[in-house]
């Protein structure tokens, strides 16, 4: 049996067996939520995404989840087929036919539609786009703090895949996990062009070095929504914050570190390469911005 843990981890919850699905303006059961095999999504990775948490019947910082969706979908030249307002609605549709009040989790997905040949070029998708949201009742659950492994793979430049982009071709990463599953850690720590500590394949980075607490520059990963949220709390509560480049020698010897999504919010990590972060548990900054993300959440969905 795997002890790899997942910063994406959640309570099991039967009531997923049962869910009802958004698939282009529909709600359909789980098993019949099923798309083309000449789906540009399936068959590229033609597509983007954005997940979003509800928080006391509130889907926490809509505004800038859509904002992100959008600029991607502009990015990409991939037409929604629905403005903000329809986005929105299709979002309600499926978290009330789910009955959703609170602890859920939403993963919007938006490819370039049917193609008509399997082939690559964009013109062939001329049946589209497919919209699907997957919404599932999830509390996160995380037995200890992570561990991590720093893998080859990295976070490359924007010509090539822009990293900034939530895109449905994801293989670097997943290729990332694997490297470091296989090194008996949860997630991958991956750098940068220039071999600076970067992102994990799935959430943002964070360490704390003599009360300080750095993240990447930002130049090469999602910028994330919780990331900047953290960053935020940072500032309003007088805890030095730096975006910049750093190493992975300087990460080894960080008295905490931790990891922000949609998903988990800050997850603590324990180990990097085998080297204990701290007293590996989760320490007094990590725990102090957690809470105080907690209460941001509080008064956001109040």
């Amino acid at each position: 049996m795997s002890t790899h843990v997942s910063t994406h981890q959640a309570k099991e919850d039967l009531r997923n067996e049962d869910l009802k699905i958004y698939l282009n303006g529909e709600i359909v059961a789980k098993s019949d939520a099923v798309v083309s095999v000449y789906d540009s999504g399936f068959m590229l990775g033609d597509g983007i995404w954005e997940g979003l948490r509800l928080h006391n019947g509130q889907w926490t910082f809509i505004d800038e989840h859509l904002d992100r969706l959008f600029e991607a979908a502009r990015a990409i030249d991939l037409d929604i087929g629905l403005d903000r307002e329809g986005v929105e609605k299709a979002l309600f549709q499926v978290q009330h036919a789910n009955s959703m009040h609170t602890d859920a989790h939403a993963r919007l997905m938006v490819t370039r539609g049917v193609k008509t040949r399997p082939f690559q070029h964009p013109s062939l998708s001329q049946s589209g786009p497919t919209f699907v949201i997957i919404a599932e009742h999830s509390q996160p659950k995380l037995p200890r703090p992570i561990k991590l492994a720093s893998v080859p793979q990295i976070r490359g430049l924007p010509m090539s895949q822009d990293p900034k982009l939530n895109s449905h071709s994801k293989l670097n990463c997943v290729l990332a996990c694997i490297a470091a599953e296989k090194a008996g850690a949860d997630e991958a720590l991956m750098l940068d062009v220039n071999g600076f500590v970067n992102t994990t394949n799935a959430c943002n980075f964070f360490i704390i070095r003599r009360d300080q607490v750095w993240t990447s520059t930002g130049d090469y990963c999602m910028n994330g929504i919780t990331r900047q949220k953290v960053i935020d709390l940072c500032k309003e509560n007088n805890i030095e914050i730096y975006e910049k480049n750093f190493s992975l020698s300087e990460t080894y010897s960080a008295d905490e570190a931790f990891l922000t999504g949609t998903f988990g919010a800050q997850t603590p990590v324990g180990e990097i390469d085998g080297r204990v972060i701290g007293d590996g548990t989760m320490g007094p900054v990590t725990s102090f911005l957690r809470q105080a993300y907690k209460d941001l959440i509080k008064k956001v969905t109040n």
